[in-house]
């Protein structure tokens, strides 16, 4: 299957759903080209920028499985390649 390399925003406000977000990143870890976490204590967020090449489906489904924990959001950009 042909794959795209994104970029995924992600920005955590629920401390208690980072242990949950690293376990899912860990998980995709085979389509992880790399990877940057800032914590931001000053507004007490995480931000993670996340650098994929995998499949289309792949990256949409992890999106939205982080999407949905509490208190994460997650944007996508994607190249054309």
């Amino acid at each position: 299957m042909e794959t795209r390399v994104a970029v995924l925003a992600i920005i955590i406000e629920n401390e208690d759903s980072v242990e949950k977000v690293n376990e899912t990143l860990h998980e995709a870890r085979a389509y992880i080209v790399g990877r940057m976490g800032i914590p931001y204590h000053k507004k007490n967020v995480n931000v993670i920028s996340l650098v994929v090449d995998a499949p289309q489906p792949f990256i949409s489904g992890l999106s939205g499985k982080l999407g949905q924990l509490d208190g994460v959001s997650v944007k996508a950009a994607y190249s054309n390649v």
